[in-house]
C-alpha cells in the first residue's frame, strides 16, 4: 500500500505531540515532512523561564532531538518558514522556495506575541518573550544593561521578570489592571503573590497605561512614559501583554479563521484535507494557550489522521501552576464565583497560605491556592469529574490527607492516590499509566518515566509526585543519583554536585579561585551562584576558606532580619527555649532604651524584638549580651523542647536538657538552608518533633530520631531514621545527619528536599549502617564548629564597617 503524504507546518510542542501519537497508532501510514521556522528541533517552551533564570541550558529543554526525526523517517526542514499553501495542487511553499506535496496538511503555527501599538515599539531593546531567540536576547541584555521593564503582569511576564532579576537586572513589571495574573488568580491570592515577588526584588506599577517608549540617540529604548506623565528608565523592554493565534498562513490560503483557525471536534478545518492543532486554533470559540489542552487536541487529531475516527475534542478544563522559583500557586476552573456559588476560604497572610474553593450544587467548580498547593491535583480531578462533594464538604478545605491515613505507616501521598487520578496535568498522564510503565518496562529513573510516559517532561511541577511513585513502586531498587543534571546557574554548565566535588578535590578556598579553576562564564558570577559558592568553600574547607560577606544575603550581612519598613528584627538565642528572669529583664530594658515597638514570642520558643533601627543593631546586641539566635541566617535556628520528664507527668525522657545540649553544640552551624530541631519527652510530641529537620522523641527505652520534616508552607511529616538508647548517640546521629546534609545538599535546599532527592535509604546507608562514616561525619562537624564566632559578640562587630554596610 502506497504511503500517504503528511506535511506539518510548525515544529512546536502541539504539532510534534500529534506526530508522536500518530506514530503510535499508524507508524507506516504516512511519509511525514515537517517545516520549522526556527533553527531548533522541538523544544519545551514552558521551560524557557528556567533557561532565562540560568537554571537550565538550551540542550536541557530539547524534547525531540534531530535523531528522533531521523529514526522516525521524518523529513525535517529547519529555519524554513512556509509562506503559501496551494490547496488545489496540495503543495506548500517555503520562503526559500522549498516545496512539499501533501495528502493531509497539519497546521501547527502557534501564536504570535501581541506588541502594543505605541510610539517606540520598533526601538532596539524592545522584544517579546516567546522563543529561544527572545531568551538569548534577554540573557545578552542582562550582561550589558541594568534597567529592565516588563509590560504585562500575566504568567509569561512574571516569568520573564523573575529570570531577568536573577540575571542581576533591576526589574519593574507594568500592568494595566489592578492585580497580577487576573486570569488565574483572585485579588487576595494575587496580592500575596505580589508581596512574595517584591521580597525577591521585583517592582510593580499597577493600573499604568503606556503612552510611548522613549529612545536614545543610538536608537535604543531608554525609558517608558505613561499616560499620567510619569516615566521610568528602561534599557530593555519586554512585551508580555498576550498572544494572538498565528493565522496569517491559513487566512492567505482562504481557510476560515475567526480569532484562530476554526476547527471542529476532530481538529479538522473547513478544508477536509487540512487539520490544525495548538495555539493557532479556535475551537468552539476558544483559543487555548496552556499545554494540557494542546496535547488533548493532539491525541484527537492523531486519531483522525490515522483514520480511526472515534475521538472528539470537546474543550478542556484548565489549571495553572506558576513556575516562579520558590512560589507555589495553583488555580483551576471557575474560581471567581457568582451569586449561585458558595466559597470556602482559608486566608493566612502571615503563614503565606491562601485557599479558596468554589462550589455549585455540591460540586467543586473552581479552586485557587497560594502557598500550600499539595492538593491541587486532587481538586483538579474533582473539578474535571464533576464529583459530588456533599459528604466531605466540611473537610474539603483541609485536603486529601485529612480524609484518610495518607502519609502514615510509611505511605507517601502518591501511594494512596487512585490509579485514575491525574499526576501530570500538562500531558494528561494518570497514576495508573505511570505505575504500569514502571512495572512493565522496568523503569528505575525519573528520566526513564519521562521518556516512556511524558509525565514530568513539560513544566516539571509534578516531578516530586512522579519520584514518589517511582519510590513506592520499585521500593529499594529506586536510588536517585546524587548528580542530577541541574546546572548551578547560567554562569556555568556544571551542576551543584560537580562544583562541590571540584572545590573539595582541588582545595579551592575562595570564590575567585573557584571561578578561575572552573572557567566561570561571567567574571564575577551572579546573584544566584555567589551565595552558594561562598557556602560551598566554607563548608568544604573550614578554617582555611575565606568568607566573602558581600556574597551573603542581606540578612546574613546585617546579622538581623530586615522588615518591610526597613527596620530589623533581633532574636537572641534561648537554648532549648529556656530563659531566666535576668535575661527577660535585660530584654525589657533594651526594648525601652531603644524604643523598640514590638516584643513578640516566636513559635520557636524565643523572643523577637521587632522594629530595631539599623544604626542601633550593634548597641542592641551589646546591651542584650546574649548570643545571636541566627534567625536571619541559613543556619541552625532553634531547638524547640517540651518540659519533659523533669516536670511533665507523661514525660519519659529529659527533653529539655537534651534540647539545650543539642543547641549548645550546634548553634553556630551554617547550612544550605535554615535548620530547625525539636525534642519531645514522650510520643505525645508536644514540641512538634514530627515536622522538623531533625525531630527527637523520647520513648521508654531511649530516643527515636526523625529527619526531613517541614512545618512551613508545605507541611511534610519527618521520616523515621533510627532508634537509639543514649544521650551521646542522639548527639552523634543528629550531628552526622546534619553534616551529611551540609556536605551534599544543594544550596537553598531544605533537609526535606535533600532527603527527597537522595532517598531515605541512601541516608541510612551513609550514617546508620556505616558506623565509621557516621563517626567521621560527626567529627568533621565538630571540627568545623570549633572556631565559628558569635556575630553579635562585641569583639566581632566593627561599628564603622557596619554603618557603611550596603543594604
Amino acid at each position: 500500500m502506497k504511503k500517504m503524504k503528511l506535511v506539518m507546518v510548525g515544529n512546536g510542542m502541539a504539532g510534534v505531540r500529534t506526530l508522536e501519537e500518530l506514530l503510535k497508532l499508524m507508524p507506516d501510514m504516512y511519509d511525514i515532512t515537517v517545516f520549522g521556522a526556527e533553527p531548533y528541533p522541538n523544544y519545551n517552551r514552558i521551560m524557557l523561564s528556567p533557561v532565562l533564570a540560568g537554571e537550565q541550558g538550551i540542550q536541557d529543554i530539547i524534547l525531540n532531538d534531530l535523531d528522533w526525526y531521523q529514526q522516525n523517517n521524518i523529513t525535517l526542514h529547519l529555519n524554513k518558514k512556509v509562506v503559501r499553501i496551494d490547496r488545489l495542487k496540495k503543495i506548500v511553499y517555503a520562503e526559500d522556495g522549498t516545496e512539499a506535496e501533501y495528502d493531509r496538511l497539519l497546521l501547527a503555527t502557534g501564536s504570535n506575541p501581541f506588541i502594543l501599538p505605541v510610539p517606540g515599539k520598533d526601538l532596539q531593546g524592545v522584544i517579546s518573550y516567546r522563543d529561544i531567540q527572545d531568551t538569548n536576547a534577554m540573557i545578552a541584555a542582562a550582561e550589558k544593561y541594568k534597567h529592565a521593564v516588563v509590560i504585562g503582569g500575566g504568567l509569561l511576564g512574571l516569568e520573564a521578570a523573575n529570570g531577568l532579576a536573577l540575571r542581576g537586572m533591576d526589574v519593574t513589571v507594568v500592568h494595566i489592571l489592578p492585580w497580577l495574573m487576573e486570569r488565574q488568580l483572585d485579588q487576595s491570592s494575587s496580592r500575596m503573590l505580589q508581596s512574595s515577588l517584591e521580597a525577591k526584588g521585583l517592582k510593580f506599577l499597577l493600573e499604568k497605561q503606556t503612552q510611548e517608549l522613549v529612545g536614545g540617540p543610538d536608537g535604543r529604548v531608554t525609558a517608558v512614559r505613561f499616560k499620567d506623565g510619569s516615566e521610568i528608565p528602561a534599557d530593555l523592554l519586554v512585551m508580555a501583554v498576550g498572544i494572538r493565534p498565528n493565522t496569517a498562513l491559513a487566512e492567505s490560503a482562504g481557510i476560515y479563521c475567526n480569532r484562530g483557525i476554526v476547527v471542529n471536534d476532530t481538529m479538522q478545518t473547513y478544508d477536509p484535507s487540512i487539520y490544525a492543532v495548538g495555539e493557532c486554533v479556535s475551537h468552539r470559540g476558544t483559543a487555548y494557550g496552556l499545554v494540557a489542552p494542546l496535547f488533548d487536541m493532539a491525541k484527537v487529531c492523531a486519531n483522525h489522521l490515522a483514520r480511526m475516527g472515534i475521538a472528539r475534542y470537546q474543550g478542556s478544563v484548565t489549571s495553572t501552576k506558576l513556575k516562579v522559583t520558590g512560589i507555589d500557586l495553583f488555580s483551576a476552573g471557575d474560581f471567581t464565583g457568582n451569586d449561585n456559588t458558595d466559597e470556602i476560604v482559608l486566608h493566612d497572610a502571615a503563614g503565606g497560605v491562601y485557599k479558596k474553593l468554589v462550589l455549585q450544587d455540591d460540586k467543586l467548580v473552581g479552586a485557587v491556592m497560594y502557598g500550600d498547593t499539595t492538593d491541587g491535583s486532587w481538586y483538579f480531578q474533582m473539578i474535571r469529574d464533576g464529583k459530588n462533594v456533599a459528604e466531605i464538604r466540611d473537610h474539603l478545605l483541609f485536603g486529601q490527607s485529612h480524609l484518610g491515613n495518607s502519609g502514615h505507616l510509611g505511605q507517601s501521598s502518591a501511594a494512596s492516590m487512585p490509579d485514575t487520578m491525574e499526576v501530570c496535568g500538562c500531558n494528561g498522564v494518570c497514576k495508573g499509566v505511570i505505575v504500569k510503565a514502571i512495572k512493565e518496562k522496568g523503569l528505575f529513573t525519573l528520566e526513564d518515566v519521562r521518556k516512556h510516559t511524558k509525565a514530568s517532561a513539560s513544566c516539571g511541577s509534578c516531578t516530586g509526585l512522579v519520584e514518589q511513585l517511582l519510590a513506592s513502586t520499585v521500593g529499594g531498587a529506586y536510588t536517585p543519583a546524587l548528580n542530577m543534571t541541574k546546572t548551578m546557574c547560567g554562569c556555568t554548565e556544571l551542576t551543584h554536585e560537580e562544583v562541590r566535588q571540584a572545590i573539595d578535590a582541588q582545595k579551592l578556598i575562595s570564590i575567585p579561585q573557584v571561578m578561575q579553576a572552573l572557567a566561570w562564564s561571567t567574571p564575577n558570577g551572579c546573584a544566584s551562584c555567589r551565595p552558594g559558592l561562598n557556602y560551598y568553600v566554607l563548608c568544604a574547607h573550614p578554617r582555611l576558606a575565606r568568607d566573602d560577606p558581600q556574597s551573603r544575603f542581606i540578612n546574613e550581612r546585617a546579622h538581623a532580619n530586615i522588615q518591610k519598613d526597613g527596620t530589623f528584627s533581633v532574636i537572641p538565642r534561648m537554648f532549648g527555649g529556656v530563659t531566666t528572669a535576668k535575661d527577660l529583664r535585660r530584654i525589657a530594658d533594651v526594648a525601652d532604651k531603644y524604643n523598640i515597638p514590638t516584643v513578640k514570642v516566636t513559635g520557636g520558643q524565643r523572643i523577637d524584638l521587632l522594629g530595631v533601627k539599623k544604626e542601633d543593631l550593634p548597641k542592641v546586641w551589646a546591651d542584650l549580651d546574649m548570643p545571636s539566635g541566627h534567625a536571619y541566617a541559613k543556619a541552625l535556628r532553634t531547638v524547640k523542647t517540651c518540659v519533659g520528664s523533669e516536670w511533665c507527668r507523661f514525660g519519659v525522657q529529659d527533653s529539655t536538657q537534651m534540647g539545650i545540649d543539642l543547641e549548645k553544640q550546634l548553634w553556630k552551624m551554617y547550612a544550605p538552608h535554615k535548620v530547625k530541631i525539636a525534642v519531645s519527652g514522650c510520643p505525645r510530641n508536644c514540641a512538634e518533633s514530627g515536622i522538623k529537620d531533625v525531630g527527637v522523641i523520647g520513648v521508654e527505652s531511649g530516643w527515636e530520631i526523625y529527619v526531613g520534616g517541614n512545618g512551613g508552607i508545605k507541611t511534610v511529616v519527618a521520616q523515621f531514621l533510627v532508634k537509639v538508647k543514649t544521650h551521646d548517640e542522639v548527639m552523634e546521629y543528629t550531628g552526622a545527619f546534619l553534616q551529611l546534609y551540609r556536605e551534599q545538599a544543594r544550596y537553598l535546599d531544605r533537609t526535606v528536599h535533600y532527603v527527597e532527592r537522595v532517598g531515605l535509604e541512601y541516608v541510612k546507608q551513609q550514617m546508620v549502617e556505616d558506623a565509621a562514616n557516621r563517626k567521621a561525619l560527626y567529627e568533621r562537624l565538630l571540627y568545623a564548629l570549633q572556631d565559628e564566632k558569635d556575630p553579635w559578640a562585641k569583639d566581632n562587630v566593627n561599628q564603622r564597617e557596619f554603618e557603611a554596610l550596603e543594604l
